[in-house]
């Protein structure tokens, strides 16, 4: 009877011990509202057990704090966190405990504003650095002051690269992530290359987002380049097209007329002589390489080619420059003569 009562005690036991273990160690996460989990910066660990449980990602809420406990889970860490289904309590505890959360992916291309851009870090990264928490940032010389930048060169840093970076990123940290590839960019090479041309970093990326503007076309994209550098040289207006569509803020723009040309602002290079104080957009490192590698030419002037076929042509002189400019006008109007014609029938 004695051996009996031991050993149904010790099938308790056993049962009691495999039921913990199965609550500790089996699948316990079945996320259905989506792969990653947010913690916010304030919560603790009330805040974030009662999170885990509305969003269903956990079923135990007493499981969940007996296993925080034997942890010695107690700093709450913001961030976002990969979920996976079946992923144990033990497992989820450990990686919260860690702060081992999935960095977001941020994809830069091109950016024209502080504002656009702090709208698309607002969809990115929600509540912890909303578009309003970056913008104040970005428009405050003061916040910039300690990375040596200012409101017109801070988007100077931001190169077309993906990052990776934690969801729970202040924008000073932000701020610190370009700048480490920027200065990786900016080796040694590229510099002397720029000082050559009487440029520093910050200017050669100016004049680049210049010519990220005026075309796609890699092959014009050396002489355009090219063109300004002269006319910086015998300090000569840029004239840039772009830089007066960046200050009207149309980025629709398919030409440019008095109305834009005359906008009074730094940034419009028709009334102000040399580069703008920032640039006008990301340029791609194929524009900056452009500036870098421009070849030395005599060409002042360049107008889109009568053929509508995306090309350029450059000239050395104002006379033959016009001589082009009224074959593209006249070509232009004839095809919106045509257009209009067509739309009539």
């Amino acid at each position: 009877m004695k051996k009996r009562i031991i050993l149904g005690g010790l099938l308790i036991l056993l049962l009691a011990a495999s039921f913990a273990g199965y609550k500790v160690l089996g699948p316990a996460v079945s996320d259905e509202s989506g792969k990653y989990f947010y913690i916010r910066t304030g919560e603790n660990m009330d805040t974030l057990t009662d999170h885990l449980v509305s969003r269903k990602v956990i079923s135990s809420r007493p499981w969940f704090s007996k296993v925080a406990g034997w942890l010695d889970f107690k700093t709450i860490k913001p961030g976002r966190y990969e979920l996976k289904n079946g992923m144990s309590l033990y497992k989820l505890v450990r990686m919260l405990r860690a702060g081992d959360q999935k960095p977001v992916k941020l994809v830069i291309v091109k950016e024209r504003t502080r504002e656009l851009f702090s709208g698309k870090m607002g969809k990115k990264f929600d509540t912890e650095c909303d578009s309003l928490t970056m913008i104040r940032f970005l428009n405050s010389n003061d916040s910039l002051q300690r990375y040596g930048l200012d409101t017109n060169t801070v988007l100077s840093v931001i190169l077309p690269y993906t990052y990776e970076i934690k969801w729970n990123s202040s924008p000073g940290k932000m701020i610190e992530q370009f700048q480490v590839s920027y200065k990786k960019f900016w080796n040694e090479e590229r510099t002397q290359k720029a000082a050559r041309l009487s440029l520093t970093p910050l200017q050669a990326t100016i004049l680049a987002s210049i010519v990220e503007e005026e075309t796609t076309r890699k092959a014009d994209k050396y002489n355009i380049a090219s063109t300004y550098l002269n006319r910086l040289k015998i300090r000569m207006k840029l004239q840039a097209c772009p830089t007066a569509k960046y200050v009207s803020r149309d980025f629709q723009l398919s030409r440019i007329t008095e109305k834009q040309t005359s906008l009074v602002s730094p940034y419009n290079t028709y009334l102000n002589e040399g580069l703008p104080p920032g640039p006008i957009c990301t340029p791609s490192l194929e524009s900056i390489e452009a500036v870098l590698d421009a070849p030395s030419t005599g060409y002042l002037y360049f107008v889109a080619s009568d053929k509508f076929d995306g090309s350029t042509v450059f000239t050395s002189n104002y006379e033959d420059h016009m001589k082009y400019a009224r074959l593209f006008q006249a070509e232009q109007k004839r095809r919106s003569d045509s257009l209009k014609k067509t739309r009539g029938k």
